[in-house]
């Protein structure tokens, strides 16, 4: 019997209401018994780690930030041993973009290319595409990726840009504390607490393609140690261009509706609450495959998603190296598409202490229990079997956080445990050190093993890829053929093994400079070899397949290099530069399919050079170069971009900024959908203007 999810039902399902219960119980039973004995009350004001006012910073400021993601604890940036970057709400604000994948754009090492009005392409160290599966993205630490296909709908990624207090990444794996799919990176979406977020906003804009945005908050107390703000943002972005000049029928419009509150009981606890509610209409051209003449049925169709979310989480502080978290959320989410509508439900609990049982060590652990269940309506391009699927996730991490040289000499040792429904136990160990010399100076090093688990895609779904109609050179057979990638529920894990090395400098007062070199080696990553040709009689008419089976045959290594740097040679100016370079080196064994795309999905080079000026009369002008390098897979050419903003805040409340981007030419392409066969759009020249009044 073929081990193929065509043909084989997942059974025997765990009693998940009793092992939730039970999971808390123990968690909060050991949590609680090791702590200190004294009960340390007043020691520490116990809010939310609170947010640090990250505008208008200096250089040594700025590497004083702390950030939650490199570690899961607060840590500085300037100690963290990984390749760690912050995007600032001053950064958001400045660069004029008006979505979160724009701003991603910032980071040196991340590959960020629109595909058109609303789909991106973004990754981490390669491996880029529309549905890119190495990329961890959380929002206030609830992840975003959808196990369809182990990747991000960035269309439906949204909230109002000035709530955004940070937007912590991390180039590499962070699998040791985030689990699966953490593999080349980790983005995690940090909003402001509604403590920092009290009175009003309301913003609007529109443009050449940014046809009308706008933005409506309102935040206040609830006695004396509580707050809240509810908000609402809508934005709709008019049809790209195709290369003949044409439009490429992809408008996009979305809004999204949420609240927040956040609460100190007493001064050891902070709870906070949010929601919200989105829906995104997303034009697109699209091609799918039939058996009938013409064979392919090209339209516009008016692609939909909706959803709502609601996280929860618990903080008790009990000293300053002792604390623990419970944090529960729940999404709804669903894509109505004409290849494949899922409607997907997440429930996920996870907690976390943090304590010191010896001198010099701080041992953070957790445990996690996620279930995730879909509902799939499937078309003949895009079928699953079985059409519904529920997959649990249970985990559990330590990581200990040992000091060799006070002040001088850290190490870290840690590792996650992982039970998936797909592979069933993976480890992902890693090993970090960091040297500081002294405060302007920090070397770190470190070495880790990541997985990218298996999807519901490589798992259940089969997908009909275009048919060659009969009598059709290279088909000379009296059938129509079909091209399909088979599923294939034997499919492993994908492994990295990744070596990183970097250096900080605070050369001045007025410079700083990061850089991060990697070898990542990669083990077992997805190849698609072409199987026996079969007939089918069923759907009719009898036709023949090409099955091109998903496998793990593909293996090889990557290198690179990241540089980014700040420079302030006048108090009312700021430089920032930042490189990327990539080197992709993949192969398989023989008989398998050509992996091009693999290698040359990301560009080798890419460039940015922002410029901050602060002018007489509270104005503001900001300049922002982006140079990417060739995809030839692709046939995207070089290409070379500027945006600049200026910014004027004629009253305390109100702020006036124009912005133009893509300055340097009509229109150039980013990117090419990799799976759909979905008209290529351009990136155009566009400006808009914006009033923002605070109230």
């Amino acid at each position: 019997m073929q081990k193929n999810s065509f043909f084989i039902k997942k059974t025997a399902k765990y009693s998940k209401i009793s092992l939730i219960v039970k999971f808390i119980g123990v968690a909060l039973f050991i949590s609680i018994t090791s702590l200190p004995s004294k009960a340390l009350v007043g020691i520490c004001h116990a809010g939310e780690i609170s947010s640090t006012d990250l505008t208008n910073l200096s250089l040594q400021d700025l590497m004083e930030i702390e950030i939650t993601t490199g570690a899961k604890k607060s840590q500085k940036l300037a100690n963290t041993a990984a390749a760690a970057f912050v995007i600032t709400q001053e950064d958001i604000k400045r660069s004029g973009v008006t979505s979160i994948a724009e701003a991603l754009r910032m980071v040196p090492g991340l590959q960020v290319a629109r595909i058109d009005a609303n789909k991106w392409a973004i990754t981490s160290r390669g491996f880029n595409g529309r549905y890119a599966n190495k990329l961890l993205v959380l929002m206030d630490g609830r992840t975003v990726y959808t196990p369809l296909f182990s990747g991000v709908f960035w269309d439906i990624q949204d909230t109002p840009l000035e709530d955004i207090d940070r937007i912590e990444v991390i180039r590499g794996p962070g699998a040791a504390l985030w689990g699966a799919n953490a593999v080349n990176g980790v983005i995690n979406i940090i909003t402001k607490s509604a403590h920092d977020t009290k009175g009003g906003l309301a913003s609007a804009g529109a443009g050449k393609e940014e046809r009308g945005f706008g933005t409506f908050r309102y935040g206040g107390s609830l006695g004396e140690n509580a707050s809240y703000r509810f908000f609402g943002k809508y934005s709709d972005r008019d049809e790209s261009k195709l290369v003949s000049g044409h439009d490429a029928a992809d408008d996009w419009d979305v809004y999204i509706l949420g609240f927040r509150t956040d609460w100190n009981p007493t001064a050891m606890d902070y709870v906070m609450f949010q929601g919200n509610h989105y829906r995104s209409d997303d034009g697109q051209t699209i091609s799918i495959a039939s058996l009938s003449p013409p064979y392919s049925n090209t339209f516009d169709e008016d692609a939909k998603a909706d959803g709502v979310n609601f996280l929860f989480r618990w903080n008790r502080f009990f000293s300053d190296t002792s604390d623990m978290s419970l944090q529960i959320y729940y999404d709804r989410a669903r894509q109505l598409q004409a290849v494949l509508s899922e409607t997907r439900d997440t429930h996920d609990f996870d907690f976390q202490h943090r304590f010191s049982p010896w001198d010099k060590h701080e041992l953070i652990w957790g445990m996690g229990y996620r279930i995730t269940s879909d509902n799939t309506k499937s078309s003949y391009m895009i079928s699953a079997y079985p059409k519904s699927r529920t997959d649990d996730l249970l985990s559990a991490f330590m990581q200990d956080d040992i000091t060799i040289l006070e002040d001088y000499l850290r190490l870290t040792l840690g590792a996650k445990f992982e039970y998936n429904d797909y592979t069933g136990f993976e480890f992902q160990p890693n090993i970090r050190a960091i040297w500081t010399p002294d405060k302007q100076n920090s070397i770190w090093a470190s070495f880790s093993r990541a997985v990218r688990t298996p999807s519901r895609a490589e798992h259940d779904l089969r997908f009909n890829v275009f048919v060659l109609p009969p009598g059709f050179t290279p088909n000379p057979s009296g059938f129509p053929v079909v091209i399909s990638n088979i599923p294939n529920d034997d499919y492993k894990s994908e492994i990295l093994y990744a070596y990183e090395i970097g250096y900080r400098n605070q050369i001045y007062k007025s410079i700083s400079i990061d850089i991060t070199a990697f070898y990542n080696k990669y083990n077992e990553l997805r190849s698609t070899p072409m199987s026996s040709i079969f007939l089918e009689r069923s759907p009719l008419p009898p036709h023949l397949v090409a099955p091109v089976t998903m496998t793990n045959d593909i293996h090889g290594h990557t290198y690179g290099a990241e540089v980014s740097a700040e420079w302030k040679p006048v108090l009312w100016w700021k430089i920032k530069p930042a490189y990327t370079f990539l080197h992709m080196n993949l192969t398989e064994s023989p008989g398998n399919s050509i992996i091009e795309p693999l290698d040359t999905a990301a560009p080798r080079h890419q460039l940015t050079l922002r410029s901050d000026m602060d002018l007489p009369m509270n104005m503001e002008f900001d300049l922002w170069l982006r140079y990417v390098a060739d995809l030839p897979v692709a046939n995207i050419d070089q290409y070379c971009t500027l945006d600049a903003r200026l910014g004027w805040k004629p009253t305390q409340n109100l702020e006036l900024s124009i912005v133009g981007q893509n300055l340097f030419d009509n229109q150039h392409p980013e990117f090419k959908e990799e799976v759909l066969s979905i008209n290529r759009a351009e990136a155009e020249r566009t400006f808009y203007i914006k009033a923002t009044w605070y109230f």
